[in-house]
């Protein structure tokens, strides 16, 4: 007889992403806490991957390039000021 499969529900399985992305645990905590194995884990974010970013996803990296810009526009102004007073 094979192994009898158990499905985890979608709840609980972003919750797990969202935990080793957000939180940083690793995948090997995630599914020691869960009762899991890492392949099944990787699997789940591999077919996330695949798909389009969520939401907050994309709002959060377009806040992130936003900040990254500004960073980049006042490092530029300051080498400009700098080489302007040689």
């Amino acid at each position: 007889m094979g192994k009898k499969q158990h499905r985890t529900p979608p709840e609980v399985k972003a919750d797990i992403i969202r935990r080793i992305k957000e939180e940083g645990i690793t995948v090997a905590q995630a599914a020691k806490d869960h009762g899991l194995h890492e392949t099944t884990i990787y699997g789940w974010i591999g077919a996330g991957a695949q798909g389009a970013p969520s939401w907050s996803e994309f709002a959060k990296l377009q806040k992130q390039n936003r900040e990254l810009l500004a960073l980049v526009g006042e490092i530029t102004l300051q080498l400009s000021n700098t080489q302007k007073k040689n």
